[in-house]
């Protein structure tokens, strides 16, 4: 059984706990700001220029840009974003459980390759431990996000998507709804699903001068909404993991001072349960000289 010490040293212990994870709230509170300016100003470009390719695709497009067409699949690129570092709640595990669910039931029961390309210490650490196909890696960029980052991994897919090692590309990030909701999503990123508009139902050519020519204009934004929309993901994925943190240590927080509250009345019991026993013995002493 505890002594009244060793339940005096635990509180302490807690109470340091407290603080720390108090801190860390705070601090995740002050970056969650940042991040979600930068989220919510990337949005609207990657949404508007992935409009206006669709405005500018023909059908010929579809079938003749390598970054658009469907082909046979053998090989598929899983792109994870996963946090450098823990103490963020389930923010990790759900990402590293729904990159094994779709290798292991969208992949391999169909006889697909997959090859990892893991963003994120956490998933590095995961993955590079297990049996699983990696094909590079990307740990500890969390810490100095730049744009740079969003053109090297984009650059890296293009290469192998071009000389025929993978013939698709998903990524699997947590999408930034609020403070307290993160949304694992699984995204197509090639070939580049763009969406419905053909010669037939697109808007009308003579709506639109171009210049330079249509053609020029659609070869210009390609890579530009590649990599914006690579960016926007790591925005997303920054800013859910300050999310899940924050939450994780408020939580944390709230735990610590009901830990507290539970063993100041332990504490207090053992104290009156000490005192009682030593008053007894003080009076059964007591009355043993009385009676001698």
């Amino acid at each position: 059984m505890a002594t009244l010490r060793d339940i005096k040293r635990r509180i302490v212990g807690v109470k340091n706990t407290q603080q720390i994870t108090k801190a860390m709230k705070m601090v995740a509170a002050s970056k969650l700001r940042r991040a979600t300016e930068n989220v919510l100003n990337a949005r609207p470009y990657a949404k508007q220029i992935s409009i206006l390719l669709s405005h500018l695709v023909t059908e010929e497009d579809r079938n003749s840009n390598p970054l658009l067409f469907e082909r046979k699949v053998n090989t598929v690129a899983v792109v994870m974003l996963t946090a450098d570092r823990g103490l963020c709640g389930g923010f990790n595990n759900n990402i590293i459980k729904e990159v094994t669910r779709y290798i292991n039931e969208e992949l391999k029961s169909n006889e697909i390759d997959h090859l990892l390309f893991c963003v994120g210490k956490k998933s590095s650490d995961h993955f590079t431990k297990r049996d699983f196909n990696i094909g590079k890696t990307y740990p500890g960029i969390f810490s100095s996000l730049n744009y740079a980052t969003a053109q090297q991994i984009v650059d890296e897919l293009l290469s192998k998507y071009f000389d025929g090692t993978i013939d698709k590309v998903v990524v699997i990030f947590n999408e930034f709804k609020s403070i307290i909701q993160q949304k694992v999503v699984v995204e197509q990123f090639l070939p580049i699903p763009i969406e419905g508009n053909t010669n037939k139902d697109r808007l009308v050519d003579h709506n639109y001068i171009y210049e330079p020519d249509r053609k020029s204009i659609f070869d210009y934004l390609i890579p530009k909404h590649l990599k914006g929309q690579m960016w926007r993901m790591l925005l997303e994925s920054n800013a859910a993991e300050f999310a899940a943190r924050m939450t994780a240590m408020d939580n944390a927080t709230t735990n610590a001072k009901e830990l507290i509250r539970t063993l100041n009345l332990t504490y207090n019991k053992e104290r009156q349960a000490a005192i009682t026993k030593e008053i007894l013995e003080i009076v059964s002493g007591a009355n043993a000289l009385r009676e001698g």
